[in-house]
């Protein structure tokens, strides 16, 4: 799937999502630092200019409530087809969908 999102973006919006979901659990920075096992100055680079590792993310996320969402947005999906052989090989019929005619 192409994103129109580039990676530098993404970082920030996600620097920028973390710092709205500690102010509004009405964290200081230092309180989140400490709370999620994160250095105090990785945070503070993290909110300025995105950057930290996954792990440091992760930790921030576990103590902000958000892990469990992230771990289900990268589950996979089944995808049905994994190749054109697939989709010409495949003589299923589309079900017909009608409506109530009344």
């Amino acid at each position: 799937m192409l994103s129109l999102v580039s990676p530098s973006e993404a970082q920030k919006k996600l620097s920028e999502h973390v710092r709205a979901q500690r102010l509004e659990l009405q964290l200081t920075q230092h309180g989140l630092a400490l709370r999620s096992g994160v250095a105090l100055p990785t945070l503070r680079k993290f909110e300025q200019q995105g950057l930290i590792s996954l792990e440091g993310f992760l930790k921030l996320q576990m103590v902000l409530g958000g892990l469990d969402k992230i771990v289900q947005a990268t589950k996979p999906e089944p995808r049905p087809f994994r190749s054109i052989d697939d989709v010409l090989k495949d003589d299923s019929k589309p079900v017909r969908k009608r409506g109530n005619r009344t």
